[in-house]
């Protein structure tokens, strides 16, 4: 379909989402193409792509990152838009059971004990009840129902467990965003959310010389006064205590990078009254909000990725290690584009240097990009110059477990240059027996922990747009209004919206990596304030 076909309703429709005619046209052809599939030539791994702080550089790494703290440098990036619906999946499908065709709860161990994966969920959090940091909540949910969380943790009680957590009338946890719903509870008493143990991390990390620490986190627009409630109850608490004031922006996805949805034939999909369907686009969507930030230095993170207090000793060490090399990277950087730029002769030596630079550090290999007549002197240094004039990333990897999701590989790009990329498991086609090998491979994943150099040697702010990559987006298939559809995703945020960026990867400790999924992750070690293992480095 062509966009001529939008009719005048259609159009006052995508001027007031503030979506343009040739935007809707580039999505249109996204859904034509064949699905994006990276070039991977072969995994990162130690010594390839994938490089060790050694012990000798720690000292100075840490002292860079406690200057650029001090210096008002740094700040924190959290996108925390997403709900929680996914963590309480297992629980929301047993509540949608009509109360008669429910297990019993020797039926229920039963089937746990078969291997059913949502069974035993279930069995887990009926068990471990009374050690979630919400069982507070859930024994006053319980007691006029004649019962305690301890009673129902029996199994007898454990529809009513369900029904108090995940029903809307009741704690309807399901419905919040994850940074909102109680992650820990401590010895004594005190009981904290994801966005709570994201302000204890902030200011150990990006807290300047006055105690100012700078946060800003992705909201969904309907928990937006949530968020604000949360933060004017808690902060006089953790400002006493911590001796930090906290400077907290929020921003919302834009309804201009919603993406319009399709249906299997290609044609726009239509609402039962008319009306095109517009999708949120996936995280990628968030470049826009890191944009207009403006900021120098960005530490990202997930928001289910926060252990307890007495336990991030280790993430805290790692975080600063990771910033102060990003600096230190930048620092270089700059002194030679600033030479370059100021050598108009382009000297052989300083040429030299430069390229070899880039790729010990960022791994894109000169010669490859001086094809096409590209190999003269000035070539080389207008090469070099557009190298270094972009944005940069470091980013902690941990070893491959096995978790879902994406992971550091050499990628070749449509200029046939090699250089380190975070790419997702569905970007790595899956009928390549050639490319599956190299995905199978893999030795590390990407679990979001970035650092980000977002602004040039002068102090501007990159225009961050001008290095994504376009191509890189996601179909898949949903539904609305009980009627198929296809839908659309931007390249996210740490891949194909960030594949321009020199990017530098580093490995960290596994124990840095506490990503709460499902709620009966709330009951692992890592998650139980005083249990958790700690490791000092």
């Amino acid at each position: 379909m062509s966009t001529r076909d939008f009719d005048d309703s259609d159009l006052r429709q995508l001027q007031a989402r503030g979506i343009t005619i040739d935007e809707v046209q580039h999505q249109l052809l996204c859904f034509e193409r064949p699905p994006y599939f990276a070039d991977v030539v072969r995994p990162c791994t130690i010594g390839d792509g994938i490089q060790r702080i050694a012990a000798e550089d720690c000292a100075e790494l840490l002292e860079i990152h406690a200057r650029a703290s001090a210096a008002g440098r740094l700040s924190s990036f959290v996108p925390a838009s997403g709900a929680a619906t996914r963590m309480f999946a297992g629980l929301i499908a047993f509540h949608a059971v009509p109360p008669g065709d429910l297990p019993t709860w020797d039926q229920l161990r039963e089937a746990a004990s078969r291997g059913d994966a949502a069974s035993a969920e279930v069995v887990a959090f009926v068990r471990g009840a009374a050690r979630l940091p919400f069982r507070d909540a859930l024994d006053s949910e319980l007691r006029p129902r004649g019962m305690s969380v301890e009673q129902a943790s029996t199994g007898e009680g454990w529809r009513e467990l369900v029904a108090a957590v995940v029903s809307p009338e009741r704690l309807g946890y399901a419905r919040f965003p994850k940074a909102l719903v109680p992650f820990h509870r401590y010895p004594d008493g005190e009981v904290r959310t994801a966005f709570e143990e994201h302000l204890v991390e902030a200011s150990e990390l990006v807290r300047e010389e006055r105690g100012l620490c700078r946060l800003h986190f992705t909201v969904p627009e309907e928990h937006l006064d949530g968020f604000a409630t949360l933060l004017r109850e808690v902060g006089p608490r953790f400002t006493a205590r911590r001796k930090v004031a906290f400077d907290v922006g929020y921003s919302l996805q834009k309804p201009s990078t919603d993406t319009l949805a399709v249906d299997l034939e290609g044609r726009p999909f239509r609402t039962a009254d008319g009306k095109l369907l517009f999708r949120p686009s996936g995280h990628g969507a968030l470049i826009d909000n890191l944009e207009e930030l403006e900021a120098d230095v960005v530490l990202i993170k997930n928001i289910d990725n926060v252990r307890p207090e007495d336990a991030i000793a280790t993430t805290l060490r790692h975080r600063r290690l990771l910033t102060g090399l990003l600096v230190r990277l930048q620092a270089s950087a700059f002194a030679l584009l600033h030479r370059l730029k100021a050598d108009r002769l382009a000297d052989a030596d300083l040429l030299a240097e430069a390229e070899a630079f880039v790729a010990r550090e960022f791994g894109a290999e000169p010669a490859l990009a001086h094809r096409g007549g590209r190999r003269s002197r000035e070539g080389r240094r207008a090469w070099l110059i557009e190298r270094l004039d972009r944005p940069m990333r470091v980013c902690g990897v941990v070893p491959n477990t096995g978790e879902p999701g994406g992971g550091p590989f050499w990628v070749r790009d449509a200029q046939g240059l090699v250089a380190p990329q975070i790419v997702e498991t569905a970007h790595i086609d899956p009928e390549s027996e050639l490319r599956q090998r190299v995905l199978s491979s893999a030795t590390h994943f990407n679990p979001v922990d970035l650092v980000c150099g977002l602004r040039d040697a002068g102090g501007r702010p990159y225009p961050l747009h001008s290095f994504l990559d376009t191509e890189a987006v996601f179909v898949g298939t949903k539904s609305a209004e009980g009627r198929p559809l296809r839908a659309l995703e931007r390249p996210g945020l740490w891949n194909g919206a960030m594949a321009g960026w020199n990017t530098v990867f580093v490995e960290i400790p596994l124990e840095t990596f506490a990503p709460v999924k499902s709620v009966v992750d709330l009951l692992r070690p890592e998650h139980q304030p005083g249990r958790g293992r700690q490791v000092r480095d």
